[in-house]
């Protein structure tokens, strides 16, 4: 035969409540091992769980209860940080309902006997329909943990067939006894009760403290709006007001510029006028002259083409009797052609480059050092310095700013 307290060893669960059900069942031992964070439950991940530590008897009775609460994380692993000490709590509680076997020890919120850990219980419901009471012992007779239920051995007590005064004292006994069993039950029913009532309290605060925080938010936002809206419509209206003082303003410009331009107007359309006189003035004189400009090519053609007089010395030089013969330095003589002297006369000495193969500047420079060899080097006063050198007898030959400088301002 089992030994009774050897047998009510391990015959402890944990029921997890969803609403006024049991929703899922555990040994304590199996909840021992969601508290050490060896499995997880991820259908109750980042949910705070209302629990029931369910203490039994060998004949499955209930002993004690404890309503406590329990957070899982987000990996369903039971809060690390909790450490309400639910044993320790059901061995301290005070006495509760009835639920088969005597009245149980009974811990919830309004029912604690160590106030430091008030916050972490919750209180059940014992209205009708929703009594958890009543879901936990049809929890409890279903025995879906398999507890091993132990009958109590029955005493043989003698039955007396009359009344005596004892048995009279003994039915007083029970009825003051059940009688104090309800008004503990009413007064539990009366503590939650209220306990309800004030989490309902609390919870319309907070509803009502948050819908107030909502509300001030809003109304700051629009206290907001309604200073960005007052600030856009002064700035709106001040550019209004600039706009129309622009408008009228450029509408008087515009009727003084509408003035002066009708004067404008009339001073260039003189203007124009005279301009226009000028312009058939300048045109007729440029056809006057564009007339002078042929009559002279004309007339130059025709000299230019003239046949010179017998005897003439033109004459005798078109037909190679006389020759005319030029000297230049450089170049020597040259007989000039008759076709040539025009040209010659025109310009000797850019003739006499022409024939050296050089231009009429570089033909001058060179004439220059040939008739007077010095040095042309001008110091920073502008004073030449006139240092007789050697004289360069080729144009082709000379090279300014080397023959035409002494050996010491030669470069």
């Amino acid at each position: 035969m089992v030994n009774a307290s050897q047998a009510a060893e391990g015959y402890s669960a944990v029921f997890f409540m969803d609403g006024s059900q049991v929703a899922r069942q555990m040994r304590l031992s199996e909840f021992g091992a969601f508290l050490d964070g060896y499995v997880g439950l991820s259908d109750l991940a980042e949910t705070d769980v209302r629990a029931v530590l369910v203490n039994l008897s060998t004949d499955l009775n209930v002993r004690s209860l404890v309503f406590f609460r329990i957070w899982f994380d987000e990996e369903g692993r039971a809060d690390s940080h909790w450490n309400v000490p639910i044993e320790a709590l059901a061995e301290q509680g005070a006495k509760g309902p009835n639920m088969g076997g005597g009245p149980i020890r009974l811990v919830c919120r309004s029912q604690c006997p160590d106030p430091e850990f008030a916050n972490e219980l919750w209180d059940p419901d014992m209205t009708p329909g929703n009594n958890h009471f009543q879901a936990i012992r049809k929890a409890v007779d279903a025995n879906t943990l398999r507890f091993q239920k132990i009958e109590p051995e029955e005493e043989n007590i003698p039955v007396l067939t009359a009344p005596t005064p004892q048995s009279n004292s003994d039915d007083g006994s029970r009825d003051r006894a059940r009688l104090a069993q309800v008004l503990r039950e009413q007064r539990l029913r009366i503590k939650t009760l209220q306990s309800v009532h004030r989490d309902s309290l609390a919870d319309l605060q907070r509803e009502h403290r948050n819908e107030m925080q909502g509300l001030r938010s809003e109304l700051a936002d629009l206290e907001q709006r309604h200073e960005r809206l007052k600030l856009t419509n002064e700035q709106l209206k001040k550019r209004l007001s600039q706009r129309n003082e622009q408008y009228l303003s450029m509408q008087e410009k515009m009727a003084e510029g509408s003035a002066e331009q009708g004067r404008e107007d009339a001073n260039a359309n003189a203007e124009t006028v005279l301009l226009r006189e000028q312009l058939e003035r300048k045109q007729r004189e440029l056809e006057l002259r564009d007339d002078k400009i042929v009559a002279l090519e004309q007339e130059n053609h025709e000299l230019r083409h003239r046949q010179p007089p017998e005897d003439s010395l033109l004459e005798q030089l078109r037909t190679q009797a006389v020759f005319l013969v030029a000297y230049h330095p450089g170049v020597g003589h040259i007989t000039l052609p008759y076709e040539d002297i025009d040209t010659y006369f025109g310009n000797p000495l850019a003739y006499a480059a022409e024939r050296c193969g050089m231009n009429e500047p570089a033909y001058r420079e060179w004439l220059a050092h040939y008739e007077h060899p010095v040095c042309k080097h001008v110091d920073d006063e502008g004073k030449a310095c006139g240092e007789p050198i050697m004289r360069v007898t080729q144009p082709a030959e000379f090279e300014p700013g080397q023959d035409d400088r002494c050996d010491q301002h030669k470069a």
